[in-house]
């Protein structure tokens, strides 16, 4: 059995919803992973802000606003004047829960059931949208196995116990809709799996079913070996290892969640990258082969902070780094890179949310520069560290002022720190050089 994935803009229109029936109406046993339609799920975190910042008033016009467009895509979307009344009234339902919201103190845990409601709205429309078209199908609600623990990492155990117990009480059918990114924490509070977690959601379920292979289908053809926003002639890449994907969604390829390919790579599990809207392309397949070498793509990640922390007291002294390394911990603070010195280190992060705090205490002991607005470049690829090209990469960067570079910490990843005004002009000179093949 199959697990497919569909994000925001597979269901955001009544056109991408019809494709998404074509595509899963093939009498084949599956699990479709529905996320929030494109553009409802930054609607209701400005509701949440709206309360948090007590605009009660912007926040219920923004309801009101999303409820008609929701009615608007009903009225398109079902014909059958019972389908149509039911999904409304379940829809109204929603919007009045929210309204009720405004009414209430600002909580993460308020927030996180605010901003939980768009899977509840999207798999419920089109689960309806199927029955409408004579295709049945099953709802599993994801509240009812998907799970956190106090880490915020999936509750494995729980996850496979609860759903087994659901699935095997669910109606017999070919197509099981569940929602995507949303779940509950380790105390039964309603969370999530951040942004993008819809992908994750997938391949865990992926992973406790031991799924052929999990889809992943969203508006582009696959992985593209650089970020098609700001890079002209982009190609899409046909096969990935779980090394090189995993390198290019942390460092900043949209098309994946970061973690996705985690709960499916110890029993290989295959995740595919599809396209809704050409769902003939053979997209992008990422499994446990590795093919050939030299640098895949490039990916592009934004809002880093790079800290550089000075100190003569650091030449020759042991313990220094884990004193360094204990005051990120204890801001839950994660660091993307790292080079060393005798008496420095530069580091970076991509959250400053406690970085005052974090200076403030590398301060007792060392000299803090801190430097905002840089960017990640990353180069991706089977053992590109090793590749005999892979020299030649610096000579293209000569007018491109470098803050820091890792090299070597991975096989795959060779990744350079440069300022984000920079990031485009970057990417294209790369991407002239390694797909292109321009000559030096």
């Amino acid at each position: 059995m199959k697990v497919l994935k569909f994000g925001g803009t597979s269901v955001g229109t009544v056109e991408n919803m019809c494709n998404v029936k074509n595509i899963i109406n093939d009498g084949k046993k599956k699990i479709v992973v529905l996320s929030a339609m494109s553009g409802t799920t930054n609607v209701l975190v400005a509701i949440a802000n709206n309360i948090a910042n007590d605009m009660p008033n912007e926040a219920i016009d923004k309801i009101n606003k999303l409820h008609e467009t929701y009615f608007n895509t009903i009225d398109t979307l079902l014909n059958d004047e019972l389908l149509n009344t039911d999904v409304k009234n379940y829809v109204t339902e929603i919007f009045n829960f929210l309204v009720e919201c405004t009414y209430q103190d600002h909580s993460i845990n308020l927030e996180n059931k605010i901003v939980a409601q768009g899977e509840l709205l999207s798999t419920y429309m089109f689960h309806n949208y199927l029955k409408q078209e004579g295709i049945k199908s099953t709802l599993l609600p994801a509240l009812s196995f998907m799970r956190i623990d106090k880490n915020k990492e999936p509750d494995l155990f729980y996850i496979k116990q609860d759903f087994d117990t659901i699935f095997k009480e669910a109606s017999e059918t070919s197509i099981y809709i569940t929602q995507g990114f949303i779940c509950l924490d380790d105390e039964g509070n309603i969370s999530n799996l951040q942004r993008g977690g819809s992908d994750y959601t997938a391949t865990i379920i992926g992973a406790v079913i031991k799924a052929e292979e999990v889809e992943i289908w969203t508006d582009i053809d696959g992985m593209h070996n650089n970020d098609p926003r700001y890079v002209e002639n982009t190609k899409p890449i046909s096969n990935l290892s779980f090394d090189e994907a995993a390198e290019l969604a942390y460092f900043g390829a949209k098309i994946l969640h970061p973690q996705t390919v985690t709960p499916v790579r110890a029993d290989n599990i295959p995740v595919r990258l599809k396209n809704t809207m050409n769902p003939e392309a053979y997209g992008t397949l990422i499994n446990d082969n590795h093919t050939e070498n030299g640098v895949k793509a490039i990916a592009a990640k934004d809002y880093i902070t790079a800290i550089k922390i000075k100190s003569g007291r650091m030449l020759l002294a042991h313990g220094f780094l884990k004193k360094v390394f204990e005051i990120f911990e204890n801001y839950e603070t994660s660091i993307d890179m790292i080079t060393t010195s005798e008496v420095a280190i530069s580091l970076t992060v991509d959250d400053d949310k406690n970085l005052d705090r974090i200076v403030e205490a590398l301060e007792k002991f060392s000299t803090v520069e801190v430097d905002k607005n840089q960017t990640i470049v990353c180069l991706v690829g089977h053992s590109i560290v090793n590749h005999h090209e892979t020299f030649k990469l610096f000579q293209i960067l000569q007018d491109v002022k470098i803050r820091m570079i890792s090299y070597g910490g991975s096989r795959n990843n060779i990744s350079l720190l440069i300022s984000s005004k920079d990031k485009i002009k970057t990417l294209g000179k790369l991407n002239d050089y390694l797909f292109e093949l321009v000559t030096l």
